[in-house]
């Protein structure tokens, strides 16, 4: 049994008071003081070569530690973690080992044991987590296949003006093409934001989004004046289900990023604001360490698009398969001598029909189905096509 906690360097000092008078044995001592025959021993000969300071406790720390890690690389961790208060432990191993590859820079935990040392860790919540939605992701092989957009949560900058982040990355390399403070999200201004990511970065085969304004509308096939022009380029516009943002989850990842770096604090106006976001987004491609892309920086994997911008796309054609029909100003095509509502937005274009079978005709505009016509009911039918394939 160990020593009573009552005070135990009064009963080492007893115990060695017996053990010089010769009255009881080791063995009795141990007895007596409930502790082995051991540290009996191991008490008395410190007592013989150190005296009455032998009895007490000494640090069992050893006097030497070859895996200390050295102050020098103690400090780089302090000055990198200072950078960027919102990286942890596997970002700053990763940066320290680009920065000084000769270094033997310690692993993740030991970095975060240093920094817990010098109050450098912030707790956070506990997130509930939901699982992740792989299906989309299939397609994302190559740089370019698939971007995603979306606007980030508007706020308020400090001379409350209202700010709409317009994001755009690409989902492979997870690049972050495009971050721009807006007023509102408008179809003008959202259009010219993708005019300059298709000028600078070309075209992506797809786009997921999801279903909010100026990206998708409430008429068939959630149309938009948006969507059409990217169909009118050749890209496929990618819808997620209603209230299923994990569909689009590479992207909401990069909000939560762009949340805690570039908008704590939120600046004093729009300017100052957009240029948070240019230097958000300069460190996010450039320098920071991405877990899934094993520790390396987007612009390690992102290629530029070799398919061009168009000024003016084509317009849809369609083969001998399709009967087509003009959508007349009212947003009606005539179909069997009888009208149906598409949407004022096609407004002198031109949808393409297929028999579906003999009650149903699928409608498309060029590649991208829209719905169909029940023509027993003799009405559209606004089918939703979330994720919607060529």
């Amino acid at each position: 049994m160990p020593w009573k906690e009552l005070k135990p360097m009064d009963q080492k000092v007893q115990m060695i008071a017996d053990w010089q008078r010769e009255q009881i044995s080791i063995t009795g001592l141990s007895q007596k003081y409930e502790v082995s025959r051991k540290t009996v021993y191991k008490w008395v000969n410190r007592y013989e070569q150190i005296g009455i300071d032998g009895l007490k406790e000494s640090s069992r720390r050893p006097e030497v530690s070859p895996h200390q890690t050295p102050e020098e690389i103690i400090g780089l961790i302090i000055k990198e973690k200072l950078k960027n208060r919102k990286r942890g432990p596997k970002k700053i191993y990763a940066q320290l080992k680009r920065q000084y590859p000769a270094l033997d820079i310690p692993r993740p935990s030991t970095i975060s044991n240093w920094l817990e040392k010098n109050g450098l860790v912030e707790m956070r919540k506990k997130r509930s987590t939901v699982p992740p939605y792989t299906q989309p992701f299939i397609k994302c092989q190559s740089p370019n296949a698939v971007w995603s957009a979306d606007y980030k949560g508007q706020f308020y900058t400090k001379n409350a003006k209202v700010c709409y982040p317009l994001t755009i990355s690409d989902n492979y390399s997870r690049y972050l093409l495009k971050c721009v403070g807006l007023p509102g999200p408008r179809y003008e201004e959202t259009r010219a934001v993708f005019v300059s990511a298709f000028k600078e970065y070309g075209l992506p085969r797809a786009i997921r989004i999801d279903n909010g304004s100026p990206f998708a509308g409430k008429c068939v096939g959630g149309l938009s004046r948006l969507i059409i022009w990217w169909i009118q380029l050749g890209i496929i516009p990618e819808r997620i289900e209603k209230g299923c943002p994990e569909q689009n989850g590479r992207h909401e990842r990069m909000h939560r990023t762009l949340k805690a770096e570039a908008l704590d604090p939120i600046a004093k106006n729009m300017k100052k604001q957009q240029k948070q976001f240019d230097l958000f987004r300069i460190d996010y491609n450039n320098y920071r360490p991405h877990e899934t892309l094993g520790q390396e920086p987007p612009v390690k994997y992102y290629t530029k698009s070799t398919k061009p911008y168009l000024e003016k796309p084509v317009k849809p054609e369609y083969d001998y398969s399709y009967i087509v029909r003009r959508v007349r100003s009212n947003g009606e095509i005539r179909f069997h001598s009888k009208g149906y509502f598409i949407t004022e937005l096609l407004d002198g274009q031109y949808v393409g029909l297929k028999m579906f079978d003999n009650d149903f005709v699928s409608i498309y505009y060029s590649f991208y189905p829209l719905g169909l016509i029940d023509m027993k009911k003799n009405k559209v039918i606004k089918k939703v096509l979330p994720m919607s394939p060529v």
